[in-house]
């Protein structure tokens, strides 16, 4: 099940940092092992309406449902086989999946009946429960089958059922649409299942329960043959999730009558990075109007006052690494992130999700648009905005450029020769210019070509390495690097002079070197008592790490990593500007990319300001944003505690305040799944 819920959150660039251009690997559409049978049902996995992998299924003489699911990411992505065997109402009975995980870690889980008692073993968990009765078990590791045979069950019993290894599942039927392709004619229904992740997992079945379709965003699962109806499941499913979000904005968006006052507070002032105690700062509408030394004003009789006493109100934060979607848009709102940059993502789908928020029909950031681009190839990014002549990168830029996007983000597959002439028309636009060093480039050439930004840590240390191995090779040759040594040096003196900028997204790299399964990610470790349970226990798989297949490679890796960090520091040290960016979908994951900034050496109140008033500025909207100051946007985050004495209390948010209009964390992290605080 795991593999299934998370394939997506692969594919919308949870990990789109994680590039192995220049080794050997697959074709964009792996092919199918010699051993699945040739009668077995298929289903193609779709990533912007392009074929990247296959699920196949098929029943043994003996009754025993065989699995096979594999897909290509640039190079990563499971392969894995599973064998299931149903118990009575439909309940899994034996469940066995081997193979490889997202990240090529091998997996082997498994789980079985007997007596009434169930035990199951997978790479997190070594679990028994004696009663196990009627209760369907969720597999980390099983395929997109098991996601569907959950949904038969719940058919078989009443539409809910208690898991394992806890909680309980509802499923609910939303709307059937025909659909044919080929002269073949289905009746597709689409379901909902609550309890799995922070919002609904949904799913298509056929005329006879059996499973058809999984549509994700701008990615999916359909029965092959049937490919050219992807659209229309897609276009059913969002008016409805869109109407699931139009609602949740209604009831969750609170907005004033009057004005917003509030007094007696602790003001984070974002330009000389200091705490301002003891002041009183006055909303109207989507505006600050004033900013004041408390004595105690009146306020008008329609004024709503919010008592800051032992608070401090900051400007909201920007996350400058993400990938949206309309989940961790909502929880980025609930962690503070009042604006974040999009760095790659497909072009309907983001320009929807823009026009929802702008609309108040969906809780979210504001959203800076970067247009992705990368080189048509093996490794090519699952946004399909490829460039391989002058006249196609021209073209490319000037089109995002006419969208009014303000950045481009060039990728790993981009040939080197086409990355000054992106650069120059980008520049000619007015766009910035950021990305991945493609390969071919080193860091170096790729700053003297006019990048104004680098995006990852591993690129900055791939400079000196000089290995196509783009994420494996820096975890393996970062620790031994001297960061006080000629060529860092040299590299960080044309980083100042080029004035460029530095997103790092450490969060990222410590779940690559230092996540292991079985424990808690350090990403979720503060949250994890009030995530979903299956939330909890994809916390504990380690899903985004390397393999470690030995006790040298983890020490190797886990060094690595601490060089890493020591790097954030020295590029901080020489005033190299750095910009907060997770790469991450889940809001409360920029508190630990500030944890680890703080931790590296650089003070709290210069990291809160990278959040803020750096990030606005670098993005050019530091005249409305960034700051708490009278005329500005009214883009606020009230703090219960100290975030410049203690950087950990940036997750103590009690209010947040966008463009005038108030959202709770108390009210929004519920609306996911997650305990409030």
């Amino acid at each position: 099940m795991k593999a299934f819920l998370r394939v997506f959150l692969a594919l919308s660039f949870a990990a789109f940092a994680l590039t192995l251009i220049g080794q050997q690997g697959e074709s964009p559409l792996p092919v199918l092992p010699a051993d699945i049978p040739k009668d077995a049902t298929l289903w193609m996995l779709l990533v912007d309406k392009t074929p990247a992998g296959q699920d196949a299924i098929w029943t043994t003489a003996g009754g025993d449902i065989q699995e096979f699911f594999q897909f290509n990411d640039r190079g990563r992505g499971p392969k894995t086989y599973s064998t299931y065997r149903l118990g009575d109402r439909g309940v899994v009975a034996y469940e066995e999946t081997h193979g490889v995980d997202y990240m090529k870690n091998q997996i082997n889980e498994t789980f079985s009946i007997k007596d009434g008692a169930a035990t199951w073993k997978n790479q997190a968990e070594d679990g028994h429960e004696p009663d196990a009765s009627g209760r369907f078990f969720v597999g980390l590791d099983s395929g997109p089958a098991s996601t569907f045979q959950l949904a038969q069950a719940l058919l078989k019993n009443g539409n809910k059922l208690p898991l394992l290894p806890a909680g309980e599942a509802t499923l609910s039927k939303l709307k059937t649409v025909p659909v044919e392709a080929h002269g073949e004619k289905v009746n597709a229904t689409l379901y909902q299942i609550t309890g799995l992740d922070f919002s609904p997992t949904y799913l298509w079945l056929d005329d006879q329960n059996s499973g058809f379709a999984a549509v994700q965003h701008w990615s999916g699962l359909i029965r092959a043959g049937f490919e050219s109806t992807f659209s229309t499941l897609y276009n059913t499913q969002d008016a409805i999730q869109s109407a699931r979000a139009a609602d949740l904005a209604k009831q969750l968006i609170h907005h004033p009558t009057g004005e917003l006052v509030f007094k007696n507070v602790t003001v984070f002032d974002s330009a000389t990075a200091k705490n301002v105690p003891a002041q009183r700062v006055t909303l109207r509408g989507e505006r600050i109007v004033s900013v004041e030394a408390e004595n105690g004003q009146p306020t008008g009789a329609d004024a709503r006052v919010i008592d800051g006493k032992g608070k401090v109100l900051l400007p909201g934060l920007w996350d400058m690494h993400q990938h949206l979607s309309p989940d961790n848009a909502f929880l980025d709102v609930a962690a503070g992130i009042t604006t974040a940059r999009d760095l790659a993502n497909s072009i309907e789908e983001l320009g929807r999700l823009k026009k929802h928020v702008e609309d108040g029909e969906q809780v979210g950031p504001r959203i800076v648009l970067a247009g992705f681009i990368d080189g048509p190839g093996p490794y090519e990014g699952p946004v399909k905005v490829l460039a391989a002549t002058p006249e196609e990168a021209r073209e490319r830029v000037d089109h995002y450029a006419d969208l009014g996007y303000v950045q481009i983000k060039i990728y790993s597959s981009v040939k080197p020769e086409l990355v000054p002439i992106i650069i120059a028309e980008a520049h000619k636009r007015g766009l910035r210019v950021s990305g991945h060093v493609p390969a071919g480039m080193t860091a170096d050439q790729f700053v003297r070509d006019g990048a104004d930004e680098i995006q990852h840590m591993n690129f900055v240390f791939l400079n000196f390495t000089r290995t196509p191995a783009r994420f494996t090779e820096p975890g393996r040759r970062a620790a031994e690097i001297d960061l006080n040594s000629s060529q860092v040096n040299g590299f960080i003196a044309l980083l100042k002079e080029h004035h460029t900028v530095i997103d790092p997204t450490m969060t990222i790299w410590e779940a690559t070197y230092v996540d292991r399964p079985g424990n808690i990610s350090e990403e979720d470790a503060y949250m994890f008592d009030r995530l979903p349970l299956q939330v909890q226990r994809g916390a504990r798989t380690a899903a985004e790490a390397l393999p470690t297949p030995d006790a040298a490679t983890d020490k190797l890796y886990r060094d690595s990593y601490a060089n890493f960090v020591r790097m954030v520091k020295k590029l901080y040290d020489n005033r190299i500007t750095i910009v907060a960016g997770t790469d991450l979908g889940k809001g409360y994951s920029l508190h630990r990319e500030l944890e680890i900034y703080n931790r590296a050496g650089i003070p709290a109140p210069e990291v809160l300001q990278m959040a803020t008033l750096t990030a606005s500025r670098i993005m050019k909207r530091d005249s409305e944003l960034g700051s708490i100051s009278p005329g500005k946007l009214a883009d606020l985050i009230l703090v219960n505690g100290d975030p410049v004495a203690n950087i950990s209390d940036i997750r103590k948010i009690d209010t947040v305040v966008k463009g005038g209009a108030v959202m709770y964390p108390a009210e929004l992290y519920p609306a996911m799944g997650i305990r409030a605080q």
